[in-house]
């Protein structure tokens, strides 16, 4: 009889349990489910979101447990993500106030999973009993937010320096000339010296000649010094005879172009402070008396007699003094250099084999790549200088120019990013380069390895990159700050970027992402005055619209978008970010 009873109290009891579990999964459908963000958005390459959940009150008996399982269902597939666990110890008012427990959530997106749902699968369980009852799913958030994938790709061919300077350059050549003391003609002697000879020879060249710089001088004793026109005399001699050598060769009209600038000097001491400086006539111990005397106080006159009671006063007068009764002549004339199709031509002479690889400089071979926009002929140019000196930024800007092929054909993007780093890695281990460093983080974000790019980038803007490297390096990190959700850092960087309409675009979208809609949609307005037929700026500007909840707004950009671009009409029909208005006649009309 005893163990009859005890078998029918055994059985009330897992009767009582399992209505007990039963009536909690049917509660369950009451519960209070709150997610943030709802729809969920994806930032970077994932999904985060807090979820919290409320139960009815008398829904978590003693005893009893209550287990979220939150799974996020695309198409056929579902994700398990954490679980929310209520368990009744833990609420021991659960019969008065309702129970509520709260979870964040993480997820590595994949595009399938735009369209989907946050499901909650409760299951009420008796952990002493080990019994489960499982409640019906409850949706708490539908699919994601994939604005972000709008960013614009930005990579930059940061091509190295190639040295040559194809501006006007001038050359200086100086020839001095020497008179008698106290006097400003110009001897026979002179006019046929070594140098008077080549100087004649000189003019009789007929160098291209900008300016012709004449500085008279004077030796610092009385019978110079005095003569207050003697130095502008000698300058103005020169002028003479120089003009006088370009009548002789018959300059003609190119005389007219020559720049003649006259420089008397007059109570100076500087040049006989160089003369002692490399004199060795006397002892250090007179150069100190005379220095002294030099740079001591009172008027030129009165100094120039104090060194005259120097002891040392008639060996410099003999051996300085001379050469401080002159006028030194500087003539710049242009540099002679080939003109740029001069350049274009042999390069490709070089490229294809006619020609030695000698025949350009290094310097006029890597520049020689500037001067024309095919890649493929930039490319061989670069392959070329290789050959001939093996230099870092000939291998750097063949890196470069694989980055623009990359950029031309998509296609193969994979494959040329592979030939870019290859190129890059010889560059930097012969020499680190700002440029090299750019081309290579535009390299990492072609092959999606955002971290490494990033990486490669903040190496580059270490190496103090010239302003065009930077505004382009910056427009690269602007677009890898937005890929990796760093949205303060993306507008930071591409306020210094180059004035591109996808810099700008990418800038209102990190505005856009960071929920500064005005500023977003003042970015995307740049973009547009830009490129006017920028679909994506008018899609991003009527997402911003949306967010702001102006039903105009959205209409008129998204009308725009679609007009440029079709297929975004399929997109806006699809993307959440516009859920608040399907309703709207004039929003549904524009995507019939």
């Amino acid at each position: 009889m005893r163990k009859v009873l005890n078998a029918v109290i055994l059985l009330a009891v897992l009767t009582l349990s399992g209505c007990s579990l039963t009536k909690m999964a049917k509660l369950a459908q009451d519960q209070q489910l709150n997610v943030n963000p709802n729809p969920l958005e994806l930032h970077g390459d994932s999904v985060k979101f807090d979820m919290s959940a409320t139960l009815p009150v008398k829904m978590l008996p003693k005893g009893k447990e209550y287990i979220a399982n939150v799974v996020y269902k695309y198409g056929d597939q579902e994700l398990p993500l954490e679980s929310i666990t209520f368990k009744a110890e833990d609420y021991p008012e659960s019969s008065t106030t309702p129970p509520t427990a709260s979870e964040s959530f993480s997820f590595a997106y994949k595009p399938e999973m735009k369209r989907g749902q946050v499901i909650v699968k409760g299951v009420a369980r008796d952990p002493q009993k080990d019994k489960e009852e499982a409640a019906e799913p409850v949706p708490a958030a539908p699919g994601i937010i994939t604005t972000s994938q709008l960013v614009e790709p930005v990579y930059f061919a940061a091509y190295a320096p190639h040295g040559y300077n194809n501006q006007e350059e001038l050359e200086p050549t100086t020839i001095d000339f020497f008179f008698d003391q106290g006097r400003s003609n110009l001897k026979y002697s002179e006019r046929r010296s070594k140098r008077g000879k080549e100087f004649e020879a000189f003019i009789a060249e007929k160098n291209v000649t900008r300016s012709v710089t004449i500085t008279g001088t004077h030796s610092p004793e009385g019978p110079e010094r005095i003569n207050s026109k003697l130095s502008e005399d000698r300058a103005a001699v020169i002028e003479k005879y120089y003009k006088q050598q370009m009548d002789k060769y018959d300059y003609k009209g190119a005389a007219d172009s020559i720049k003649f600038i006259l420089k008397p000097v007059v109570d100076d001491w500087n040049g006989l402070k160089a003369a002692l400086a490399n004199y060795d006539g006397i002892t250090s111990d007179q150069k100190s008396e005379i220095m002294n005397i030099i740079n001591g106080p009172g008027e030129f006159e009165a100094k120039e007699k104090a060194l005259e009671k120097l002891s040392s006063y008639k060996k410099i007068f003999k051996d300085l003094y001379p050469g401080l009764r002159s006028a030194k002549t500087e003539i710049l004339t242009v540099k002679e250099k080939k003109t740029d199709a001069e350049i274009s031509v042999l390069a490709k002479e070089i490229v294809a084999g006619t020609a030695s690889k000698d025949t350009l400089s290094s310097e006029e071979l890597l520049y020689a790549a500037t001067l024309t926009p095919d890649l493929k002929e930039k490319e061989g140019i670069y392959k070329a200088a290789i050959a001939k000196d093996d230099s870092w930024n000939a291998h750097a800007s063949l890196g470069a120019t694989y980055v623009a092929m990359a950029e031309e054909d998509p296609s193969k993007a994979a494959e040329y990013a592979g030939m870019a780093e290859t190129q890059i890695d010889i560059a930097n281990n012969k020499q680190e380069s700002a440029s090299a460093y750019t081309t290579e983080a535009s390299v990492y974000a072609i092959q999606g390895n955002f971290s490494k790019a990033k990486d490669a980038a903040a190496k580059a803007g270490s190496l103090s990159p010239d302003n065009d490297t930077n505004e382009g390096l910056k427009g690269v990190e602007g677009y890898l700050d937005v890929r990796t959700a760093d949205y303060n850092a993306a507008v930071s960087a591409l306020s210094g970027s180059k004035q591109t309409a996808e810099n700008a675009f990418n800038k209102g979208l990190a505005y856009l992402l960071n929920k500064d809609y005005d500023n977003a949609l003042s970015s995307f307005g740049d973009a547009i005055s830009m490129n006017k037929d920028y679909a994506d700026a008018y899609y991003a500007s009527a997402v911003a619209q949306a967010r702001k909840n102006n039903v105009e707004k959205v209409i008129e950009n998204l009308k725009e978008a679609i007009n440029l671009n079709a297929d975004l009409k399929s997109e806006a029909i699809n993307d959440l970010e516009f859920q608040a208005f399907v309703a709207n006649a004039g929003f549904a009309a524009i995507l019939k």
